[in-house]
């Protein structure tokens, strides 16, 4: 025997549930295709958003300086930051600056003073330190 029903069968709870799960997979299918897309624009907008929070960051007196915030490298002691002009955009460093801010210390100024007279004597050295996977430190001339 068979069972036979004229017109359309009459929606039951399980085909209402059943279209609900369909509906949410493909939602979850097209996020998926969407997510990569939209993760590259998140990180995009992020990236627009930094110089502006680096700007803010520092004294507004360096903020106005005109130097890329990528460029700008915080020390903190005993200058403030270091800039590698042309670091991001250029790929080739033209200038190296150091930024501070103007202190009263005499010991912080006596260190600025010292740092600045091993620059402009060139009495310094460039080291390269290479570490081990087992800790050693080999330092080599660069």
């Amino acid at each position: 025997m068979q069972l036979k029903y004229r017109g359309a069968a009459p929606k039951t709870w399980l085909d209402t549930y059943e279209a609900k799960v369909s509906n949410v997979d493909n939602k979850e299918l097209r996020f998926e295709e969407k997510e990569s897309e939209l993760r590259d624009k998140a990180a995009e907008r992020g990236r627009r958003k930094v110089p502006a929070l680096v700007r803010k960051s520092m004294d507004a007196g360096f903020a106005r300086l005109d130097y890329n915030p990528y460029d700008i490298k915080a020390i903190l002691h005993p200058v403030d930051f270091i800039v590698f002009d042309g670091l991001e955009n250029k790929n080739e460093v033209r200038n190296i600056v150091f930024l501070s801010k103007a202190t009263a210390s005499k010991q912080i100024n006596a260190l600025r003073t010292s740092l600045r007279e091993r620059v402009q004597s060139r009495n310094y050295d460039w080291k390269v330190a290479r570490i081990s996977s087992h800790g050693q430190i080999e330092m080599t001339e660069g």
